[in-house]
């Protein structure tokens, strides 16, 4: 499993709704490989949850059910983005909605993944407490990052979320911390925002050792 930050895999799900407890299923995946920080394939695909979306999702995904009704199950697909994932450690803005979705959808097929999730929201919080809101979107428009204008799909947003998290694994290697492990980007997300130069100063002076 590849210790560092800038080897991952950054994933989104579009889903029917908020929680896979309340019934609700995955309809769109996409993912990004990242492989010393450059992308090295992606992933996505629409998949049937079984039963029609509502409206209301149809309106904020562009998702339609005319393009569920073809689509294949979310058992064929997830079986598909196992073997994509591997072993890698995985990535998601606002990773505990988008793990509750993996973890629901993989457990009936009796898949486990080995990788680890970390939040690039709540690590954007950390390093970016300026920021006027800490919704992808806005962290891209605040961050200048190029994109076109495409949110609520999940391979635009697994690729804009990819280039935030290079921009954030950038802006530590300008204070000191060279090729941050995953293990201490999850450090940051748990990290207090008064702490946070504390931390990041001990990494960064580790590094020089």
């Amino acid at each position: 499993m590849p210790l560092s930050a800038n080897s991952v895999v950054v994933l989104d799900f579009e889903t029917t709704g908020l929680s896979p407890n309340m019934g609700d299923r995955a309809i769109e995946i996409g993912a990004v490989k990242l492989l010393n920080g450059e992308v090295a394939d992606t992933f996505q695909q629409l998949m049937n949850p079984g039963f029609r979306v509502s409206s209301f999702i149809e309106r904020y995904t562009g998702i339609s059910n005319n393009m569920l009704r073809t689509a294949p199950s979310c058992a064929e697909v997830m079986r598909e983005f196992a073997s994509f994932v591997g072993q890698s450690n995985m990535v998601a803005h606002n990773a505990s909605f988008d793990k509750r979705f993996l973890d629901a959808e993989l457990l009936p097929l009796g898949i486990e993944y080995q990788g680890q999730f970390a939040c690039s929201m709540l690590i954007a919080r950390r390093l970016y407490q300026d920021a006027p809101t800490h919704k992808l979107g806005d962290l891209v428009r605040y961050k200048n990052i190029e994109h076109d204008g495409v949110f609520h799909r999940a391979l635009a947003d697994s690729e804009m979320t990819a280039k935030l998290w290079m921009v954030m694994l950038q802006e530590l290697q300008t204070r000191g911390v060279m090729e941050p492990e995953f293990a201490f980007m999850q450090k940051i997300a748990k990290t207090s925002k008064s702490a946070l130069d504390s931390l990041i100063g001990k990494q960064a002076r580790l590094a020089r050792v």
